[in-house]
């Protein structure tokens, strides 16, 4: 068990999260544009779908993106009745599928599990939400099915898998992923959360990243996936929104997980715990290593304040391929996603401008610049706070 609904405390007023998210709210996937109503309550499940549907249109005419509504029959056609040939993956929500439409797109199609942690609520997020926002950092949402009980997703197929299949138990003959490579996912999934803190409005709380829900693409352009956790965040004189505490152990951060008061520097904390996963190849939480090496953020500390120890937490994998200022300046931004108090993390603006330097710099150091030579001025890396 990965989450931390067990735990979570409900609304003082006696609303669960749930209750609390589907209030009437108005998101935009623009700064500059109007916002438009999208409002959910606890209705039939019918007078859902409707609501799905009359909203992605509205949607659709800004973006020209409207998620197809499937039959439970159309689906198990496209993945030859969801072969076991075709599992791709398994997740929370469910199983994953590889399939093909009509037209000759490659898809997956995430079923999802009824006995599942994730249900109907998450479901009803992620279509909305993906039907909101676009970004080449985000999967792209074609279609849904809510057919009866069956609750499916279909998205644009991502050949690469997802970054947990690049870091972690390698398959015998699979190259490691190079340092290059490893700051270029890290920089596109900051841009995938830059959007949504700073761009969505009002701004969305992704909570729940983490590596297996990163996906590549062939060139390993990042896209952020499984939006049924997303939250919309605080907006006017609010600093947090109160909600179950949700979200994958190991990544979620302190302040949150005790009081359940939930912030933009949530998220910063859980990309502290990606960055940290890029850069040692070690898993958030890994209970087949010894004690006092499980908590990857627990066991990582003492070579963050030191310096000197800074090439111990690399991935062995990457035998010393690596620039030591890079390394450098990526514990360094790591370090301060860390930071237990969430004021002193830094905006993820500040981190996307630091990310995206090292990584193109980290390109030019493969094309023949030598690797001593790369380095950041203090004013590079100057995240702000």
């Amino acid at each position: 068990m990965n989450c931390f609904s067990c735990m979570s405390p409900r609304l003082k007023d006696g609303k669960d999260y749930y209750d609390e998210y589907m209030s009437p709210r108005s998101i935009d996937s623009s700064v500059s544009g109007k916002a438009k109503p999208y409002v959910i309550n606890s209705a039939e499940n019918e007078k859902k779908r409707s609501s799905m549907r009359a909203k992605g249109k509205e949607s659709g005419s800004k973006k020209g993106n409207v998620a197809h509504s499937f039959t439970f029959k159309e689906l198990a056609i496209v993945t030859q009745n969801f072969r076991e040939a075709n599992l791709i993956g398994e997740g929370g929500f469910g199983s994953v599928y590889k399939g093909r439409l009509a037209s000759g797109q490659v898809v997956a199609v995430k079923q999802l599990n009824l006995d599942g942690f994730q249900g109907n609520q998450e479901f009803i997020v992620e279509v909305l939400m993906l039907s909101l926002l676009h970004h080449p950092n985000l999967v792209n949402l074609i279609g849904y099915c809510a057919d009866g009980a069956q609750r499916l997703l279909v998205y644009e197929f991502m050949p690469m898998g997802s970054l947990e299949n690049h870091l972690f138990d390698l398959e015998p003959g699979q190259k490691p992923l190079n340092w290059s490579t490893r700051l270029k996912i890290a920089a596109g999934a900051a841009r995938g959360i830059e959007y949504l803190h700073c761009q969505a409005n009002p701004p969305v709380i992704y909570r729940d990243l983490k590596s297996s829900n990163i996906l590549l693409d062939s060139d390993f352009t990042v896209k952020l996936s499984d939006f049924g956790l997303a939250k919309l965040g605080p907006v006017g004189d609010k600093t947090h929104v109160s909600t179950r505490v949700m979200g994958t152990y190991g990544y979620c951060a302190p302040e949150y997980a005790m009081s359940g008061k939930l912030t933009l520097k949530s998220d910063i904390y859980s990309f502290g715990v990606l960055l940290l996963e890029i850069i040692t190849g070690r898993k958030a939480i890994d209970f087949a290593r010894k004690p006092g090496e499980q908590n990857l953020v627990v066991w990582s500390r003492p070579y963050l304040k030191d310096q000197r120890k800074y090439a111990e937490l690399v991935d062995p994998l990457l035998e010393g391929r690596f620039s030591a200022k890079s390394l450098q300046h990526a514990i360094s931004i790591t370090s301060m996603c860390l930071h237990e108090k969430a004021i002193f993390r830094p905006p993820i603006s500040d981190i996307v401008m630091a990310l995206d330097y090292l990584a193109s710099h980290s390109i030019e150091s493969r094309k023949g610049k030598s690797h001593s030579q790369i380095s950041l001025s203090p004013s590079q890396l100057d995240l702000k706070v």
